[in-house]
């Protein structure tokens, strides 16, 4: 017995279409998307801020106006996080939408995570938007209920999967090791058309990747998975792109969630067919007995100006422009950060390959202090500084930027509710079988391999990555595609090898996580992204190319493990 549960959007902004695509392409019993990441959770509180009657991703409206019906016709239920802060005001936004339809679908939600009118007694300080990680039981009694649409605030992202799972084959809360393959199935696909080509190293081998399909995952009761897609859809699923999804925004071994601690590290992938990937033999254990709390706090307002420095002197260029713009700025804001971008090339052929970038970036609890006393400084210097002084764009007015951390209450703190389509409240009581979350025992190395003839390569020669961020860390997850690469890989990439390749990483906290059943290690770096996406603290604020930065680094590499016919 199998349940087919696609995914139709990985964050708020993904493809419109993909909801009619999934719904046309083949036979579903659920269908699921994840509109909510840390930082659509600060324009969404920004939103609510604006007007109280919206905090919900409207895109998922539109969606349901266009496909609704069409759901209903095919028997799908429909499930998903869409309702970010309101999702009492998205429930009764979709009944709306089903009556000018004329159709009767019913509506259910779930709440009880914000818990912004809390935070000060619950020890979590004054933010913008507080709002603790659910889990799936509250999705699984509206869906015993009998509701067409679920639609929830601030789940787990592996939830909205696991919940259709869980009320399909009727689990109890104390079957972790289904729970748990459900929660790497639903890690897998929740992030949309990652699982199948999107964002993947080793994208020049799939032969269709203009349009990749949305995934699906073919749930059996025993929690193990296949994941696949539509037929004569785009992109590819193969062992390369599920194993890249599963290192996607991790630690180690153990993957922590309201209802069960997944042991990522148990998971073994077979190829299973074309575009079928089996994920089998997870076990889980209880959860821990504290809830994630996702905090964003406005911390103040940035600014910045990019110079574009072209030809000669680039060095010399961009110390008289930071000379200049700080002894012209009628006062110092609280943080100046510059950078400078070598991109400029010796002898172009074209002006832009001839230019380097030098990025100023100001942030203050004062909008006025980077506002337009930064603005007019860095204009009033065009016809003063250096030659061929010009901007990419003239900056503006200071914007508000916000700051995510991670918040950690206990669960009983936490009220968990299902309203059902009737109106009827159900609360849903926190786990009681529960563990305290700790790392996995550091597992055995393979043999390393021994003397033998090395070239100087790239590692992405033979290694993939995957990298994302969480707050203001990131982790970058590599891995191998045969026994013998993963024999030097798991000796030759060490933290210090890390550290030593990304040298912004050099004086960070980094932490080596092993996962031999992925042929992969996975790294932790604190503090790279400063105070997270919003604060825009480095060039690429969700750490999405820092694995490929790192696939791009040459190394000594056995001349026996790269593949055939590369160049050297």
């Amino acid at each position: 017995m199998t349940v087919r549960i696609g995914n139709c959007s990985g964050f708020y902004g993904d493809r419109l279409s993909a909801m009619r695509e999934m719904l046309e392409g083949g036979e579903l019993d659920y269908l699921t998307g994840d509109y909510l990441a840390e930082l659509t959770m600060l324009i969404l509180g920004r939103d609510r801020m604006k007007d109280p009657n919206r905090g919900y991703a409207k895109t998922f409206l539109r969606q349901a106006e266009d496909c609704l019906g069409l759901a209903l016709d095919k028997g799908v239920r429909v499930v998903a996080n869409a309702g970010g802060l309101n999702p009492a005001g998205l429930a009764d936004a979709l009944r709306e939408v089903s009556d000018k339809l004329g159709l009767q679908a019913k509506i259910a939600h779930v709440e009880g995570d914000d818990l912004i009118g809390r935070a000060a007694e619950l020890g979590l300080g004054s933010p913008l938007t507080a709002n603790a990680y659910l889990g799936a039981w509250g999705i699984v009694e509206c869906l015993n209920a009998g509701a067409d649409v679920v639609v929830t605030g601030r789940v787990t992202d592996a939830s909205v999967i696991v919940g259709p799972a869980a009320a399909h084959f009727g689990w109890q809360r104390d079957a972790f090791d289904q729970l748990a393959g459900a929660v790497v199935a639903g890690h897998v696909i929740e992030c949309g058309t990652q699982a199948t080509g999107g964002n993947y190293a080793f994208f020049t081998e799939i032969d269709d990747l203009d349009r990749p399909g949305f995934p699906i995952a073919e749930i059996d009761s025993d929690g193990s998975s296949v994941i696949t897609k539509h037929p004569g859809t785009g992109g590819a699923v193969n062992v390369g792109t599920v194993t890249a999804q599963l290192l996607y925004e991790i630690t180690g071994g153990r993957y922590a969630g309201p209802d069960v601690t997944a042991r990522i590290d148990s998971a073994a992938l077979s190829q299973d067919g074309p575009d079928r990937v089996r994920i089998s033999g997870v076990t889980g254990e209880a959860p821990p007995p504290q809830l994630k709390v996702s905090l964003n706090t406005l911390a103040g307002f940035r600014n910045e100006a990019v110079f574009v420095l072209t030809g000669l002197d680039i060095e010399a260029k961009a110390a008289l422009v930071k000379r200049q713009l700080e002894g012209w700025l009628p006062a110092r804001p609280a943080e100046l950060d510059w950078s400078l971008a070598r991109t400029d090339h010796p002898d172009a052929d074209t002006e832009e390959a001839a230019s380097a970038l030098l990025r100023c970036v100001v942030r203050d609890s004062d909008a006025n202090a980077v506002g337009r006393g930064f603005s007019s400084v860095a204009v009033e210097m065009a016809l003063a500084s250096y030659p061929g002084f010009t901007l990419t764009a003239p900056p503006g007015q200071g914007q508000p930027y916000g700051v995510f951390t991670p918040g950690y209450v206990y669960a009983e703190e936490v009220p968990h509710v299902a309203v059902l389509p009737d109106g009827t409240r159900v609360d849903i009581e926190p786990a009681t079988d529960v563990r305290e979350l700790e790392d996995v025992a550091e597992p055995a190395l393979p043999e390393p391999r021994g003397a033998e003839p090395t070239v100087r390569v790239a590692l992405g020669t033979i290694a993939g990555a995957r990298s994302g961020d969480k707050g203001g860390n990131a982790n970058v997850g590599v891995w191998v595609r045969t026994d013998e690469q993963w024999r030097w890989l798991a000796h030759a990439l060490t933290v210090d090898e890390v550290k030593r390749l990304l040298p912004e990483a050099a004086d960070l906290t980094v932490t080596r996580y092993v996962l031999p059943k992925l042929r992969a290690v996975n790294f932790v770096i604190e503090g790279i992204l400063g105070q997270g996406v919003a604060s825009q603290a480095r060039f690429d604020p969700q750490a999405k190319g820092l694995g490929e930065w790192l696939r791009s680094r040459h190394l000594d590499i056995p001349e026996a493990l790269l593949p055939e016919g590369t160049t050297l």
